[in-house]
């Protein structure tokens, strides 16, 4: 099983962008997304940045994949999404999160992954996907661990699959940007607030409970999803990467975790905090944290 790490949710400082991917070049990560998936008006690195990043990081032996925007608005999107697939071509593969960018790849036969905007549950979906080129597949990350294990006995053959295992789950992308409305902006004119937030911005109830993280026209939720405990699981059902998301600060002690799970030292379920959740694993509200132990 090989470690992934996904795309940059957030949106940094191109200094701190730059230097957080040179360190990953150190560490023992197999796979690296690259690319703006949230939205496009951010531009502290631009197509031809991601490109000598992905050049940087594929000559340190890494794989890596370019991940196109999950919610295309305007033809300036899809013209850089076009863009995207056109300069990947023949270097790397795409992370294709919404049809239109499969449509672009399965046109000139590139090789792709299905990433999880495509919200797959079912099989005829992944056989529709691989037949359009995917070769791998990222799990919606509110399927259910008995799910997957039905799907795995389904998937086409030389279909990869990809686990998002651990940071704050994608619940919702809108053509409303909500950390501009927090602060009474109109989107075109949003000041980029958002990098003002390198982990999002966290919304609490009345009560002061964690409620959601908002990041830009994404939501997030609150609490972070950790499978790293579930590990065993994900082997014994064939699944063949498992997926960090980037974190300002902790990411190369989440890589350790996992590398370490990987080799069967997984953390006991009991150490997690209540800022966790893994819910969706086990068939229950996502929020739910299990720590019991509880078959999927």
């Amino acid at each position: 099983m090989q470690i992934a790490l996904g795309p940059l949710l957030y949106y940094w400082p191109r200094k701190r962008v730059l230097d957080f991917y040179a360190g990953m070049a150190e560490q023992p990560v197999d796979l690296i997304y690259l690319g703006e998936t949230v939205c496009s008006r951010r531009h502290e690195l631009r197509l031809d940045d991601w490109l000598a990043l992905a050049d940087d990081l594929s000559s340190s032996g890494k794989g890596v994949m370019l991940s196109t925007l999950t919610l295309i608005e305007s033809e300036s999107d899809l013209k850089a999404t076009r863009r995207l697939i056109d300069h990947a071509a023949g270097r790397y593969m795409v992370e294709a999160n919404e049809m239109g960018a499969v449509r672009l790849l399965a046109e000139k036969g590139q090789p792709w992954v299905a990433g999880p905007g495509l919200n797959v549950f079912n099989s005829e979906t992944l056989k529709l996907l691989a037949a359009k080129g995917a070769q791998r597949w990222v799990m919606p990350t509110e399927l259910s661990a008995t799910a997957l294990c039905s799907l795995q006995t389904q998937r086409p053959r030389g279909l990869r699959t990809e686990v998002f295992a651990h940071g704050h789950l994608a619940l919702a992308h809108s053509a409303r940007c909500f950390t501009a409305r927090r602060f009474n902006l109109q989107k075109d004119n949003c000041g980029f607030r958002c990098i003002d937030y390198p982990r999002g911005l966290a919304l609490q109830t009345r009560e002061g409970e964690p409620f959601l993280t908002l990041n830009g026209v994404q939501t997030l939720s609150a609490k972070t999803y950790n499978l790293a405990p579930e590990v065993p699981q994900m082997q014994a059902a064939g699944v063949d990467v498992v997926r960090i998301s980037p974190e300002p600060e902790g990411t190369v002690a989440l890589i350790d975790a996992f590398r370490q799970a990987l080799a069967g030292h997984a953390p006991d379920r009991t150490d997690l905090t209540e800022e966790a959740c893994n819910g969706f694993w086990y068939g229950r509200p996502g929020l739910d944290l299990v720590k019991e132990g509880a078959s999927p």
